[in-house]
This record gives structure tokens, C-alpha cells and sequence, in this order.
């Protein structure tokens, strides 16, 4: 896993305060195995894993080198390691240009999202 600096974290749905993360990302050595949402993972999409955002959240991760940003979606629990606090897909990470390592911002995406108590989808 590769692991990159969080400049901000925004909890969204918790409505959190902004604070300093740090995150990782995993990819192709996951393929085709079954998420905590109950989907197949899929390395190349735009999802991640987070402890306590409800699955189907939304969040807009922003690479602060180059401007570059991607929305995510929550489908997935993690990361388990000790310091970190979001798993990024190896297709978002790249998104975003992010190397070994990057400062990101990780904010609300604003746009719609489920935050009822759901743990597996529909």
C-alpha cells in the first residue's frame, strides 16, 4: 500500500471538523473480492474504504500538487492499519496523479448521498 498525506478530512453525513489524515490505496491484489457493501471490488473505479462513512458517500479528494480531483464513492470499511483513516481505489489514486505519496483534501462532494444506517446495498 502506498500512503499519502491527508491536508484535510471533512466527515461528510457526520459533519465532522476538517483535520489532518492520512491515507493509502489498494488495488489489483483485491480484485474481484466482495467489499463490506457487499459489491465486488474493482480496482479501476472510483470508490474507497473509510471506518464510519456510510456506504454510497460521496467524497471529492483533491491532489493539493496539482489541482486534480476525483469523487469517490464509500462502498468498502478500512483502512485497518494503525494512522490511516481512507483506502483509495489504485484507479482513483491514479486519478488524481497520486505517487508513493501526495497532500490531498478530502471534502463532501455536495452531491446526493444516502446517510440512513446502511451497511449492505439494496
Amino acid at each position: 500500500m502506498r500512503t499519502a498525506v491527508l491536508a484535510l478530512g471533512a466527515l461528510a453525513c457526520l459533519g465532522a471538523p476538517a483535520q489532518a489524515e492520512i491515507s493509502s490505496y489498494y488495488g489489483k491484489e483485491l480484485a474481484g473480492r466482495r467489499t463490506a457493501s457487499g459489491e465486488m471490488f474493482n480496482p479501476s473505479a472510483m470508490t474507497a474504504a473509510h471506518r464510519t462513512l456510510r456506504f454510497g458517500t460521496r467524497v471529492r479528494v483533491t491532489n493539493s500538487r496539482n489541482g486534480r480531483s476525483v469523487v469517490v464513492r464509500i462502498n468498502d470499511r478500512g483502512p485497518f492499519v494503525k494512522g490511516r483513516s481512507i483506502d483509495l481505489s489504485s484507479g482513483a489514486a491514479r486519478a488524481i496523479g497520486m505517487g508513493s505519496s501526495a497532500h490531498i483534501r478530502m471534502q463532501d462532494s455536495g452531491e446526493k448521498k444516502d446517510c440512513r444506517d446502511n451497511h449492505r446495498p439494496p
